[in-house]
């Protein structure tokens, strides 16, 4: 067999076991909420001899399409780790060009009609405050054109940090406390959930956590949330994810007991 013909019968094998691996996981249960770590631009750009810039416009690309393959798995809530909080205090020239892309992408974002068609609630999370005013207000415009939306949700975390969010949710509640509104006595496992970022969702902890680029870590990601959540870690940069590599974590996912405790 030549090399053309090895290379058809290979995309051959391949669209077989895609379809086969679609067809297993549609017969299982898929997870409602689905959070992702994405991770890996940089290197997949070193990796390919690009620059940063690169690599972070390829990753936004990948956004997209996943977009796209959570509606055909009916996954109604999606949330992405795009930003951390120490991301933040970098001062490079790679930082400034992140906004402007985050920026430019958050904007396309809000003219996208599928986000319309899908009636998907876009929400950020984090310490927004912190952003670049151009950010601020493109997320502005995107929670005020999707507030009243609830059959999907995108919840995008930007100058996030778990830690952060505990901090937070603590604040709220001691100042009712403080006003005298709860009692220390009050205060229990429901309400702190309804103090954090994720508190407008109707399935706040993710039922899976997927991180990419081969770490094996959350990195303070959802520390509350994630309690009970499935982690999934996968040696792909955050590019290079392809449809088949969803799915190949759904299927792990579906492959757990999930005890939740009990």
């Amino acid at each position: 067999m030549d090399v053309k013909g090895a290379a058809l019968h290979a995309s051959g094998l391949y669209r077989l076991y895609t379809r086969r691996l679609e067809s297993e996981i549609r017969h299982g249960a898929i997870p409602n909420h689905v959070a992702l770590i994405l991770d890996g631009n940089r290197r997949w750009a070193r990796r390919n001899l690009n620059f940063a810039r690169i690599g972070h416009r390829r990753g936004a690309d990948a956004v997209e399409n996943l977009l796209d393959w959570c509606e055909e798995f009916d996954i109604r809530i999606v949330t992405l780790y795009t930003l951390s909080a120490e991301n933040m205090e970098r001062e490079d020239e790679e930082l400034g060009l992140l906004y402007e892309l985050i920026g430019a992408r958050l904007e396309k974002l809000n003219e996208d009609p599928r986000i319309h068609e899908r009636r998907m609630r876009v929400t950020a999370i984090g310490r927004t405050e912190l952003l670049p005013d151009r950010i601020r207000g493109a997320l502005r415009r995107l929670d005020e054109s999707t507030a009243g939306y609830g059959d999907r949700f995108l919840n995008i975390a930007i100058a996030y940090g778990g830690q952060d969010e505990l901090v937070d949710a603590v604040r709220k509640i001691g100042r009712r406390i403080q006003d005298g509104s709860m009692r220390p006595a009050d205060v229990d496992k429901g309400v702190i959930e309804s103090n954090l970022y994720t508190s407008h969702l109707p399935q706040s902890s993710p039922d899976m956590i997927l991180r990419t680029s081969g770490e094996k870590r959350l990195s303070g990601f959802l520390l509350w949330q994630s309690a009970y959540s499935e982690l999934v870690f996968m040696d792909v940069f955050w590019p290079d994810f392809r449809k088949i590599d969803l799915m190949r974590a759904i299927r792990m996912f579906q492959k757990r007991r999930r005890r939740i405790g009990r």
